[in-house]
């Protein structure tokens, strides 16, 4: 395999046409977006004329079309100035405009892609249960078939977008007793009856993205808005999530570039013993230790991302760079708060947002124990063969 790392102009022009964005639009407003808990609506429209919302979306629906690695470095950049708001477009193109554009017959795509594409509408995806986490056979939510459809019923939570979306993926049961082989994926709509937002989470990270749960009740979904097969739901959720791991360690990999940028340069201007921090070399170390685990975890992203673009197995390499990127972006916070020493304990530097956001990249879309159990069944039948 051949990694070519250099990147045409199109790439780096995108690239610093978001940094700009991000700086000038995003960056004004994350302090608050934080503080206030809120989805930004005014923002999410801006994203929306920048095609934040359909990076990945093809042209005929309304989309940008571009490829995973520069979907990655976009991603990678909003969250390098505003985590909460890098979740709520990472879900939405990876786990809700993705696997409807993947799977989706063409009646779906012509209905949802393109208010996907252009932010009317705001995509979840959700699998996740009180009693049903990375266990993804005991989910409880069922769909029982009748004659224009099936009946869902149960609660999912932890839902990113849940409380601002219209478009929803939901897993359900199917067939119980077949186990992960009895998931079926269905497309689920804003307003439809029964199907209602529950609580808003209070999180301690990433409290400007919405968190919800969602209550389905005796919900009539039409038989034409299952996706992909009845009963072939795993399948879908599996490959869904792979690509989804890509986003969320490209959004790891912007926060830990935010934590070594804002140290760094706290660290220049900080004067002790009338020297700056950086004259010292256990900051020094601190440093050049988290710009080598930064670009560790971003190529691991891109290495991801190619194999996707370029159609070879990558369900390993997504859980390498979701594994890598989260302790990364972790370790790299908690270095940055070291840094700045008191000054990173309280809110009048932006640190302590990111340390908080960085947490949730360790558990969410698979926890770091399960990327490990991936990564580790691939290596073991490698060597089984």
């Amino acid at each position: 395999m051949i990694l070519d790392f250099s990147h045409d102009e199109r790439y780096y022009f995108i690239k610093r046409t978001v940094r700009e964005f991000c700086e000038k639009v995003l960056g004004p407003t994350a302090e608050e977006v934080d503080r206030a808990q809120e989805f930004s609506w005014d923002n999410a429209k801006k994203m929306g004329e920048m095609g934040f919302w359909g990076i990945q979306v093809a042209p005929e629906y309304g989309g940008a079309g571009l490829d995973t690695i520069t979907y990655a470095m976009i991603i990678e950049e909003i969250a390098r100035i505003s985590a909460s708001e890098s979740l709520s477009v990472t879900v939405h193109n990876s786990v809700c405009a993705y696997p409807i554009q993947r799977w989706g017959t063409d009646k779906q795509k012509a209905k949802y892609l393109p208010k996907l594409a252009s932010g009317e509408h705001i995509g979840c995806f959700s699998l996740t249960e009180p009693n049903a986490g990375s266990d993804v056979a005991s989910i409880e939510t069922t769909a029982r078939e009748v004659e224009d459809g099936y009946v869902l019923n149960g609660n999912k939570v932890f839902v990113t977008n849940g409380g601002v979306g219209s478009t929803f993926l939901i897993g359900a049961m199917t067939a119980k007793s077949a186990g992960i082989k009895g998931l079926t994926i269905f497309i689920l709509e804003k307003g439809m009856k029964g199907f209602i937002v529950g609580k808003h989470e209070n999180k301690l990270g990433m409290r400007g993205s919405n968190t919800s749960e969602l209550i389905m009740n005796e919900v009539m979904v039409p038989r034409e808005n299952v996706l992909g097969q009845v009963n072939g739901g795993f399948k879908i959720a599996m490959e869904t999530l792979n690509a989804g791991r890509i986003g969320i360690a490209a959004q790891a990999v912007g926060i830990g570039q935010a934590a070594l940028e804002l140290s760094s340069s706290y660290a220049r201007k900080r004067k002790q013993f009338k020297r700056p921090l950086t004259a010292f070399q256990a900051i020094s170390f601190n440093l050049a230790d988290m710009l080598t685990e930064v670009e560790m975890a971003r190529l691991l992203v891109q290495r991801a991302a190619w194999k996707k673009d370029n159609h070879k197995p990558y369900a390993k390499d997504a859980a390498q760079c979701k594994l890598v990127a989260s302790e990364v972006a972790m370790k790299a916070t908690t270095k940055a708060i070291q840094i700045f020493g008191g000054y990173g304990f309280i809110k009048d530097f932006p640190i302590e947002r990111f340390f908080r956001d960085a947490k949730v990249t360790e558990i969410y879309e698979g926890t770091s124990e399960v990327m490990r159990i991936i990564i580790a069944q691939d290596l073991i039948g490698k060597l089984t063969r």
